[in-house]
C-alpha cells in the first residue's frame, strides 16, 4: 500500500506568490474583498486586496463588518454575492441582429470566449452550490452556453470555513464547513493564525491544481492545527435545521397555517432568491435601436417572488398571493428540487436569513412546518 502523500502549507508571502502564478497563466483572479462597508467578490489586482484583518457579523436581517485581532484574510461567513455572479451572470446578451439596406436580416450569436477565471476563497457550501447549478444548467439535454464557457474555464480555489457566522447552518445540510468526499475542486486551502503569522495547509484536486502547487514554496506539516479549526467551525454553527426527508416534508404540509404567517412578514421583494447561489430562473428582454435596423436580446435574473413570473396570458399571474409565491420558493428549493435535479437546492450558506430585510429565517420555517405536521425528524 503506498503511503499518504505528505501534507504541506504555505504562509502569506506563499499566497502572494499563488495569486502571481495565477494571473501569469492569464487568469483573473475573483476573491473576496471590502467594498461599501461589506465584503464582497471582486476582480482583485493583488492578494493585498483580500480582506486581511476583516470578520463579519450576521444575523436574521443584519450583515456587518468587524475588525479582527489578526491578519485573517478569509475568517469571514458569506457576503451579499455568490460566484454564480460571474457564472451565471446577472445580465448576458444571448444574441444581436441587424438589418440591412436590401432588407435582410443577419443574427449573430454572442459566443465571444468567456474569462479564464480563478475563484480565490471558495467556501465549501459555495463549492456544492456550484456542482448543484452544473447539474441545472449544463447535464441536462440543453446545456446553458453562457454559463458552459465560464464554468468550463473556471480554476476553482477553495478554503474550508473556521470561523462560521450567525446564520450559517451548512453542517445540517453535509456542505461544510470542510471539504465534503467528492469535492470536485483545483486547490484547497485551511488558513489558521498563529502567532507565526498566517499559515494555509494546501492541496491540490486537479492536474492543473497540482502543477501550480509544485511551483510554490511549500514546508511540511502535519495539519492538526488546520484540522482542529474545521472541526471546531462545525460546532460554532449560527443555526441547524432538522434536513431529515425534507421533500416529503415540503410536499406534506401545502396547506399548512404556516404559510399564512410567513406571508404576513414576507415583503415578496426577491432578495432571498436574488442573493440565493444556486437560484437560477431568468427571463429574456428584447431591446431595439432608434432605427429599428439593430435589436438585442438579453437575458436577466428573474425571480419567482415578481408578480409577473408566473403570468399567463388571458389569465394573469397564477401566483398572485405572497403566501403562494414564498411556498412555491421554499417547496422548489427544499423539496421538488429533488425530483428535478437529485438533491436538494440548499447549501445551508444562511445568505436568505442576513438578507431579507425583514428576517426570514428559512431554518425557522422549516422548524415550524415540522412542527405544524407533527413531524418530528432525527438527523
Amino acid at each position: 500500500m503506498n503511503a499518504p502523500a505528505p501534507l504541506a502549507e504555505i504562509d502569506e508571502s506563499g499566497l502572494a506568490l499563488l495569486f502571481d502564478a495565477l494571473v501569469r497563466r492569464g487568469r483573473t483572479v475573483v476573491g473576496p474583498t471590502v467594498k461599501d462597508d461589506a465584503i464582497v467578490l471582486a476582480e482583485l489586482g493583488s492578494a493585498a486586496e483580500l480582506p486581511h484583518g476583516w470578520g463579519v457579523e450576521t444575523e436574521p436581517g443584519g450583515y456587518r463588518l468587524r475588525p479582527r485581532a489578526d491578519r485573517a484574510a478569509f475568517a469571514h461567513s458569506a457576503g451579499p454575492q455568490s460566484w454564480k455572479t460571474f457564472l451565471h451572470p446577472p445580465r448576458a446578451r444571448l444574441w444581436q441582429a441587424d438589418r440591412g439596406s436590401d432588407g435582410t436580416v443577419t443574427v449573430r450569436e454572442d459566443d465571444a470566449p468567456a474569462p479564464r477565471y480563478a475563484f480565490l476563497g471558495v467556501r465549501p457550501c459555495d463549492l456544492r452550490a456550484i456542482a448543484v447549478q452544473d447539474r441545472v444548467l449544463t447535464a441536462g439535454a440543453y446545456r446553458d452556453p453562457v454559463y458552459g464557457r465560464r464554468r468550463d474555464g473556471a480554476f476553482l480555489i477553495v478554503v474550508e470555513c473556521t470561523e462560521p457566522g450567525g446564520v450559517c447552518f451548512c453542517t445540517s445540510m453535509g456542505t461544510g464547513p470542510g471539504l465534503p468526499e467528492g469535492s470536485a475542486f483545483d486547490l484547497a486551502l485551511t488558513e489558521t493564525a498563529g502567532p507565526g503569522g498566517l499559515s494555509y495547509l494546501i492541496r491540490a484536486g486537479s492536474p492543473e491544481g497540482s502543477e501550480l502547487l509544485a511551483e510554490l514554496p511549500v514546508r511540511p506539516t502535519d495539519g492538526v492545527r488546520a484540522r482542529a479549526a474545521v472541526a471546531g467551525a462545525a460546532g460554532r454553527m449560527g443555526r441547524e435545521v432538522d434536513a431529515t426527508d425534507l421533500r416529503a416534508l415540503m410536499a406534506g404540509t401545502m396547506t399548512a397555517e404556516r404559510w399564512n404567517q410567513v406571508a404576513d412578514r414576507c415583503l415578496t421583494c426577491g432578495n432571498c432568491t436574488m442573493v440565493c447561489p444556486t437560484c437560477f430562473c431568468t427571463t429574456t428582454e428584447e431591446t431595439t435601436d432608434l432605427t429599428g435596423d439593430h435589436a438585442e436580446r438579453w437575458r436577466r435574473w428573474d425571480s419567482c417572488f415578481d408578480l409577473d413570473f408566473s403570468h399567463l396570458h388571458g389569465t394573469g399571474p397564477v401566483r398572485s398571493s405572497a403566501r403562494s409565491r414564498y411556498r412555491q420558493w421554499l417547496t422548489h428549493k427544499l423539496g421538488t428540487w429533488y425530483d428535478q435535479f437529485g438533491s436538494s437546492g440548499c447549501v445551508g450558506c444562511g445568505r436568505c436569513i442576513a438578507w431579507c430585510p425583514v428576517g426570514i429565517d428559512i431554518t425557522e420555517e422549516v422548524a415550524a412546518l415540522r412542527a405544524e405536521s407533527g413531524s418530528v425528524g432525527t438527523p
